[in-house]
């Protein structure tokens, strides 16, 4: 319904009830129009069918894949929308990303915590929920500037752009998108895995990401002694997410699948398996042993297990971990994202140890031979050292080439010496093209970096640091923030209107009249900005 037509049904409704005659119908109209979702249910749905007709788009043309940024408090993925409305004028294949990583290092109450699922796991469904909050704020903010536009074009007696301003109003679009959310390896077992899910779905989350690490054993992607599960209960916790989406009526909710197993090469326990080549058996098939020839090769708390028809005896470490066997990642990873996707999971993610276009697309296409439209989230890690990765992707290529590259030492190319060279700019060339090369030949349908705001945070605080407490004082701040947020246009220099001062004004007028005490009269600094 278009905005006048909002407010003439509105209106009617008001000359029928005698006692609501204080109630403007525009002012109620404005504020409804500022609210368009009354719970995370109503975005979770919504935003589930934006995500699903992405990856149907990307599955028609790869050229389409999506994208986010990782973000630890609601203001810092407000900001993102923003920007990304201003710079491009809409939302379309651009989500937010929310990282069990960021919430263990900056938001758990224990204070800074390693990515080891050691946080408060509500706290995860918080942030959801606050993100959220900050983006619906987003949407109120600029119809604000929209209504007061609007205003001053009737004041002012301009048809033509009052209705240009009322057309930008019906046409409006939302800051809302879709959050991929990250559950970690499911906070215990599967019913506690269910119930965290729920929380997530009702703070608004429409996918959540899911690992299939042990729980109580969980480690950063990047780091090492990561310990994987059977395939038996990592699918049990699928199911779990997939019956909470159904439950709260999110049919079209999305499951990515992440596996660990091309970095771990331990695992808690031997599968459960009932006949040779069924899902246990060949989970077992990957663990490391010795073949035993007699009850002498047995000693006290060793385990034995079939194994292609022979008995072996498991390695177990110390720490009661079983080892699977070296160079087994590739075939594991394979497994466990077929078996996923054949077992309710949507998309994958696959953990590697370094952003390289062709090592996933090895890894893509085995699991392609048996899921043809199997599609990827991909981690563009902060983890990697994006620069020395690429200069040595670029120095191996031009080496298998035939081409000179004794002026470059493979090992010291992070130097800046090497920063103006041929090499560095091609190495530069293949960072920019790595989204649109892996979404196109490697099966990435969506890209994000899990913690760039934690690494933005410090560098920009740095920089301030550096100069406010140096020779610098406040034109550290003036020229290296303000002057710069005045010159780019960044609406964070009026910080009042920001947080909604100006929204509260409005209301005061709405519920008040002319006896509205206002904040932003002539007095208010802010008016020093235009």
């Amino acid at each position: 319904m278009s905005y006048t037509k909002e407010i003439e049904t509105l209106s009617s409704k008001i000359a029928d009830l005698r006692t609501w005659g204080a109630i403007d119908a525009e002012s109620a109209v404005r504020m409804r129009l500022q609210n368009r979702f009354n719970s995370g249910l109503d975005i979770a749905r919504y935003t589930a069918g934006i995500m699903r007709q992405d990856m149907a788009d990307y599955d028609a043309d790869t050229s389409k894949y999506t994208q986010s940024l990782g973000c630890w408090h609601g203001f810092i993925g407000q900001q993102k929308l923003i920007s990304i409305k201003k710079h491009f004028g809409d939302t379309s294949k651009r989500y937010l990303y929310l990282s069990g990583w960021m919430v263990a290092a900056l938001r758990s109450e224990f204070g800074p915590l390693p990515d080891q699922s050691m946080h408060e796991k509500t706290s995860v469904a918080a942030l959801i929920g606050e993100l959220y909050n900050f983006l619906k704020q987003a949407d109120a903010w600029e119809l604000n500037h929209l209504f007061r536009d609007l205003d001053a074009a009737r004041e002012a007696g301009d048809s033509a752009k009052e209705a240009e301003i009322i057309s930008k109003i019906d046409n409006f679009k939302t800051h809302i998108v879709p959050i991929i959310a990250d559950i970690d390896a499911g906070f215990g077992n599967a019913e506690a895995t269910y119930l965290l899910a729920k929380k997530m779905i009702e703070a608004g989350a429409c996918c959540i990401q899911i690992e299939n690490q042990v729980s109580d054993e969980k480690q950063c992607g990047h780091q090492d002694g990561k310990v994987t599960v059977p395939h038996a209960d990592f699918l049990a916790k699928i199911n779990a997410v997939r019956y909470a989406f159904l439950e709260l009526g999110v049919d079209d909710g999305v499951i990515v699948a992440r596996t660990d197993s091309l970095g771990a090469g331990l695992t808690k326990q031997i599968a459960v398996t009932n006949e040779p080549g069924d899902l246990g058996d060949q989970y077992n098939a990957f663990l490391d042993g010795d073949e035993i020839g007699s009850a002498d090769d047995i000693q006290n708390g060793d385990v034995v297990i079939k194994q292609n028809g022979k008995l072996v005896k498991p390695k177990r470490l110390a720490s009661g971990l079983f080892q699977f066997k070296a160079g087994s990642g590739f075939d594991r990873v394979v497994l466990d994202c077929v078996t996923s996707l054949q077992n309710g999971a949507d998309l994958l993610w696959i953990e590697t140890e370094k952003p390289h276009v062709g090592q996933i697309a090895e890894m893509v296409n085995a699991i392609r031979e048996q899921v043809p439209d199997a599609k990827l989230v991909y981690n563009n890690s902060p983890s990697f050292n994006w620069t020395l990765n690429f200069r040595q992707q670029v120095f191996d290529a031009w080496a298998e080439e035939g081409k000179d590259v004794s002026a470059y030492n493979r090992d010291g190319l992070m130097s800046a010496d090497y920063d103006d060279t041929d090499l560095a700019k091609e190495a530069d060339q293949r960072v920019r093209t790595f989204q649109a090369d892996a979404a196109r030949e490697a099966g990435v349908f969506h890209h994000l970096i899990t913690l760039p705001t934690y690494h933005t945070a410090a560098l920009s605080t740095d920089n301030l640091a550096k100069g406010y407490f140096g020779a610098e004082g406040m034109l550290a701040y003036v020229a290296g923030v303000q002057r710069r947020e005045i010159r780019e246009g960044i609406a964070t220099v009026k910080h009042q209107d920001m947080a909604g001062s100006n929204i509260g004004d409005d209301h005061k007028e709405y519920f008040a009249g002319e006896a509205a005490l206002k904040a932003g009269g002539k007095d208010n600094t802010m008016n020093q900005f235009g």
